[in-house]
């Protein structure tokens, strides 16, 4: 990483709370130990700690199928060139589902092309839903402005609100998450590649 990364037990010189903040993070990782993410963020617990309550909601309080989730947080790791958020999140989402076919269209299909609307059922191994989630995090990531075609299309495939939203804030947050580990290269992943799908199937 461009930074030393933090202890992994609260210093004992550490202001009230830290250690609770450690205890939380640890928490929500178990079994695991703390991550590369965990040990950069501590360098400020009182945004460790908000970052873990976010993320923990997005990862295991929402509404939305795991394939979802999985495969928007994949292609945003694409665009971002976030190799650990790849290697992570398309494990996950072939583990829900998603075929290897379409994983392999996750990780190649062009971008800012607006055509993904009019792809056909099972084209490149996704299914329209799956092809409206891969439009709307392309908007979200690239654009930022999502037009209303693509909008109204998440209805068209069968997200309610509630999912909408879901959906949005944890396209929001792994754009947030991925833009954090590029800057600081965190867990020393910038020079790697993205895993292909054929080797994360085996994962």
């Amino acid at each position: 990483m461009r930074l030393s990364y933090a202890p992994s037990e609260p210093p004992s010189d550490s202001p009230a709370g830290t250690a609770q903040i450690y205890d939380q993070i640890r928490a929500r990782r178990h079994p695991r130990p703390l991550i590369p993410l965990d040990l950069a963020l501590l360098h400020s617990p009182p945004v460790a700690s908000g970052w873990s309550s976010f993320l923990g909601a997005i990862r295991t309080q929402t509404s939305l199928a795991a394939r979802d989730l999985e495969l928007p947080i994949a292609r945003v790791a694409v665009l971002n060139n976030a190799v650990h958020e790849w290697n992570v999140h398309a494990a996950l989402a072939l583990k829900a589902g998603v075929s290897q076919e379409g994983m392999e269209t996750v990780r190649n299909a062009e971008t800012g092309v607006n055509k993904e609307l009019s792809r056909e059922e099972g084209e490149g191994g996704l299914s329209s839903r799956e092809w409206t989630l891969v439009a709307y995090t392309d908007a979200m990531t690239h654009g930022v402005q999502v037009d209303d075609p693509k909008f109204e299309r998440l209805k068209e495939v069968g997200f309610v609100e509630r999912e909408i939203v879901e959906l949005t804030a944890a396209i929001a947050a792994y754009n947030c998450v991925s833009r954090f580990l590029v800057a600081l290269d965190v867990g020393e992943m910038n020079s790697h590649h993205l895993m292909s799908v054929e080797e994360l199937s085996k994962k």
